[in-house]
């Protein structure tokens, strides 16, 4: 049974009609130049919003946050008004959708950030991974990340600047809320995970010190846009984009404290999602609910089933459907009705056009 999914839930002072979430998933469609939101991704995110929130993929802050070809922007004045076509889009199909503002640090190209050398806590080079430039195709080509510098203090509290504006940006162009990408290997999880940050000032070495910026960005969000419309996104036990931490348990414990204390409107926790990865731990989600009294939700390898026993069990609010969101864009009424789920054509995730984008159709009898 799934009927706890089609639960209404309260976030700060939005009524969402279920509890099934439409996480981030970069889909790199911008327009080019200038990674501006279009028509396009406006029909795509409206035709998914019967989630009962919608989280866009990642969109960078800044030029320098940039990780990934064609992914979008929210620092111009064209980018803004790109997103607002999205927002009233979602907002006409009675959706709601959260921005998911990212600064990618060291997980980027020199080619994707105007030939500039990427910043990071530390000058420690991502292992083992690649990103995908504009090759003069409409392939992404893949290519290695390269060594980033270390951020001084005043590159730190630019950042914290942007990341400020962006909410700002977000809440001008009609978003509903945003979320920070502080998860999967990104800037601020650089900052967080203890072997990407060899800092020696007061934004490494301890816990606290490690969560400072973590702590500074939130802060600086919840002044400007207010504490029920932010979220934020953390993945505590993946190693994803070359970011480890040598106690991840006691790390995302006090995390989420940090975030509680900031009283934010939900906490989003991205499991381990590959097939045979190991599941997390019961014992630290009911830690994690301990210390985490908002809205708390979880992504990973869940089907309806799954995610409706997180919600009895107590250790989840919402449940966030990442890839099945990408053929099924009636995902919601597919779950309620055990409709068969489509499969998406992972060859289409990243870049070209509607192909793979908007042509899924919804479920017919």
């Amino acid at each position: 049974m799934t009927t706890s999914l089609f639960q209404p839930i309260q976030l700060g002072s939005l009524a969402l009609k279920n509890r099934i979430v439409m996480p981030p998933m970069t889909r790199s469609r911008a327009s080019q130049p200038g990674d501006v939101p279009n028509d396009m991704m406006a029909k795509y995110y409206g035709q998914r919003a019967t989630a009962g929130l919608i989280v866009s993929e990642g969109t960078q802050i800044s030029p320098m946050g940039k990780g990934y070809a064609w992914t979008p922007g929210i620092y111009s004045p064209q980018q803004i008004e790109g997103w607002k076509k999205v927002t009233s889009e979602v907002h006409a199909k009675g959706g709601v959708i959260f921005a998911q503002l990212w600064h990618v640090g060291r997980v980027t190209h020199p080619d994707n950030i105007g030939g500039e050398q990427p910043i990071s806590s530390s000058a420690i080079k991502a292992d083992n991974v690649k990103v995908f430039v504009d090759n003069g195709t409409t392939e992404p080509g893949f290519v290695d990340v390269t060594v980033p510098r270390e951020m001084t203090k005043d590159e730190i509290d630019q950042v914290v600047a942007q990341f400020r504006q962006a909410a700002l940006n977000a809440v001008e162009a009609g978003f509903d809320g945003i979320e920070l990408h502080a998860a999967n290997g990104y800037l601020v999880n650089q900052f967080i995970d203890s072997e990407a940050n060899n800092r020696t000032d007061e934004y490494g070495g301890s816990l606290d010190n490690r969560l400072r910026f973590l702590d500074q960005v939130v802060a600086t969000m919840v002044e400007a846009i207010g504490k029920e419309r932010v979220g934020v996104r953390l993945a505590p036990l993946t190693t994803l984009n070359g970011t480890v931490d040598a106690n991840p348990i006691e790390t995302y414990i006090g995390a989420a404290e940090l975030l509680n204390r900031h009283q934010i409107g939900y906490l989003h926790i991205a499991e381990v999602d590959w097939d045979d990865a190991p599941d997390t731990p019961v014992s630290f989600k009911r830690a994690l609910r301990k210390a985490f009294q908002g809205v708390l939700i979880y992504a990973g390898r869940y089907n309806g089933e799954k995610g409706a026993q997180a919600i009895d069990d107590g250790l989840a609010d919402m449940i966030g459907y990442g890839r099945p969101f990408v053929a099924n864009p009636d995902l919601p009424a597919r779950i309620q009705n055990n409709y068969p789920l489509a499969e998406h054509d992972p060859n289409t995730l990243f870049g070209g056009g509607e192909v793979g984008l908007i042509d899924y159709p919804a479920y017919q009898k």
